[in-house]
């Protein structure tokens, strides 16, 4: 094994001198006594290596031994990840907790996999075949999934390797030889149900990239409706401190309709992290029926952690993602927050003596940010299975400043924005998703030409809410008061949920379109309103009807019944296709506002008569 020497150390920075050759992310371990201390190679000058500790580096001096493995930073691929709390490198929590006690020792170090489970192997290929990397060998139950053991992915090259020996159906360890193949040149080499990957180079093994066209749905409805994610694309939340963003993405975890949630807490709050790792074994798994902790896994690296695994826990969790990608799962990656991880790179670059850039993050800030969102995907594999990882992070600006370099850096990379803001969340507004902020690139349930339609009657309210701040109600023409009121109706019953109510918390996708579809259709009727408290009062009604309606298991007789209540309400209140002689003051006020008369002349949102409203409950002809 190669060493080196200690020639400077500044914080948890060495500079090592060292013989032969050195390879950049290659893991070193700097000896302190009894204890090995794990590093990684962030930086090789001539006879010169910058190497990162993980730990502290308390103790280390000038002068003191460095091994070097020759092999870089890797995360152990194979059955058992699935209901695993990790560290940043890949080190089970639960494991070290019962070994070291609670709080974590210096230089200690576990493997990735229990490596006395035996798993029920069952073999699919025979001997003679022609396999390549990536390729299934066998299954081995896990969870509910059948976990796919592959050919490791590094056996790629001009090389063609035939399985000479295959175990039959039985029982093994991780680590146990269940297939042996050789190549052309004559080399042998044994399979286990486990291998090693670099964390940092993408896994590409798949026949083509697919474009990230179906929404994947969250049953949130701001969202899925006004914001939506597709399957295999990338989002960003940004936020300030307390608007919610560890909640929104528990929730996530919970509800989206993926197979793996991976959570990656980089630099998160000790108590969010406990929170999640106490609640999600006691929480019903919704698509599965099980615990919600058998198809999760947490990567934990706390502020209270070392700083420098912050870098390692965001690529450990987007490997282990990586893998489960390619057995042709549908994978949620959420990664809280990258703001810290792009603050361990400042300190980190700052070490180094790099140039910095804006607000001393390093130069590069932008293209690390984009390659790691680059390795999301929806993916077809060469059996013509479809995998897609789905990666969303979140981002702590600095006061709710959206203009500082890791926000401006993420937007440039993701194609959904959702923005959170302080007064929503101080409003308690769940989720505090700013409707005027926020934007997306990909199909939601929702066609985007209604919702543009929709987009111009909530930019049209707050703009006379924010003009009735200074004026008054007295100083709002009624007409525009009750464009306000028809904008704070649909906030509080479609983009705000209750959380804590079992049916509200999660809505499925057809739902919300047969619900939208009411929406819309109030919105753009014609009330007979002749002041502001009659206007008040109305839509406070109407908005308790709604959240009754939401309350309401969906496709049962209690939804269909309140359905019908909230038609037969507003019809009752809404001015009739006979009275279109008759000029209203809403009617006045689309014939002198421009703005107004294009939302409510648009082709979706025609007005509606008492006889649209009157309309039958809603069946399959709602929803798909």
């Amino acid at each position: 094994m190669r060493t080196g020497t200690i020639v400077g150390v500044n914080g948890n920075h060495l500079t090592v001198e060292f013989a032969g050759t050195v390879a950049q992310n290659e893991v070193a371990y700097a000896l302190l006594d009894t204890l090995r201390l794990k590093a990684e190679v962030v930086r090789v000058r001539g006879r010169c290596a910058d190497l990162q500790v993980f730990e502290s580096s308390a103790g280390l001096r000038v002068g003191d031994r460095v091994e070097f493995t020759g092999e870089p930073l890797a995360a152990e691929l194979g059955p058992g990840l699935l209901g695993q709390i990790y560290d940043g490198l890949q080190n089970p929590l639960h494991a070290l907790a019962e070994r070291d006690g609670f709080f974590l020792q210096r230089g200690a170090y576990l493997p990735a996999l229990d490596e006395t489970r035996r798993w029920p192997f069952a073999p699919i290929v025979k001997p003679g075949m022609v396999v390549a990397a990536g390729d299934t060998l066998g299954t081995v139950p896990e969870g509910v999934f059948q976990h796919r053991v592959m050919v490791p992915f590094g056996l790629r090259g001009r090389w063609r390797w035939r399985v000479i020996e295959m175990a039959a159906a039985g029982d093994f360890r991780v680590h146990e030889t269940v297939a042996v193949v050789r190549n052309e040149a004559g080399h042998e080499l044994p399979l286990s149900l486990a291998f090693r990957w670099p964390v940092k180079q993408a896994i590409r093994l798949y026949r083509e990239r697919l474009a990230p066209t179906e929404p994947l749905i969250t049953q949130i409805r701001i969202l899925d409706s006004l914001f939506p994610v597709a399957r295999g694309g990338t989002y960003c939340i940004p936020g300030p401190f307390g608007a919610g963003k560890t909640l929104l993405q528990q929730l996530t975890s919970r509800f989206a309709q993926v197979d793996i949630v991976i959570i990656a807490a980089c630099g998160e709050r000790a108590g969010e992290v406990v929170e999640t790792i106490r609640d999600f074994p006691q929480l019903t798994d919704p698509l599965t029926g099980r615990t919600l902790m058998e198809r999760t896994i947490v990567v934990a690296n706390t502020s209270s952690m070392p700083v420098a695994a912050r870098e390692a826990s965001v690529y450990t969790a987007v490997t282990m993602a990586e893998y489960y990608r390619q057995m042709g799962l549908h994978v949620l990656l959420l990664a809280d927050s990258t703001s810290r991880w792009a603050q361990a790179m400042r300190e980190r670059s700052g070490r180094l003596e790099e140039i910095p850039g804006e607000e001393a993050f390093p130069a590069y800030l932008e293209s690390v940010i984009a390659d790691f969102y680059e390795r999301a995907g929806c993916v077809r594999l060469r059996d013509g299975r479809i995998g897609s990882l789905t990666i969303g992070g979140t981002i702590s600006p600095a006061g709710g400043n959206f203009d500082e370099p890791v926000t401006r850096a993420t937007l440039k990379a993701v194609g959904a924005f959702h923005a959170l803001s302080r007064e929503r969340a101080d409003a308690r507004c769940y989720p505090a998703v700013d409707p005027l902020e926020s934007w997306s690139r990909y199909p939601g349930v929702i066609p985007a030409e209604r919702l543009r339609q929709l987009r111009r009657l909530l930019t049209k309210a707050h703009e006379i809410g924010q003009m009735m701040k200074v004026v008054g109600e007295e100083g709002t023409p009624l007409a525009d008061f009750i464009l306000y009121l028809k904008g704070e109706f649909f906030d509080a019953v479609y983009l705000q949920q209750n959380a804590f109510d079992p049916v509200d918390a999660a809505t499925p996708a057809a739902r919300q379109q047969c619900v939208f579809a009411l929406l819309e259709d109030l919105l753009a009727a014609r009330f007979a309103l002749n002041n502001r408290d009659e206007a008040r009062e109305f839509f406070q009604r109407l908005r308790l009807h709604v959240l009754e309606l939401n309350r309401a298991p969906w496709e049962s007789a209690a939804f269909a019944e309140q359905f019908r209540r909230i038609r037969d309400f507003a019809a009752g209140q809404c001015e009739s296709a006979g009275l279109a002689a008759v000029a209203g003051p809403l009617r006045l006020a689309l014939v002198e506002n421009p703005l107004e008369a294009e939302i409510y002349r648009a082709p979706r949102m025609k007005p509606a008569t008492k006889a649209d409203l009157a309309l039958r409950p809603p069946d399959e002809t709602d929803h798909p």
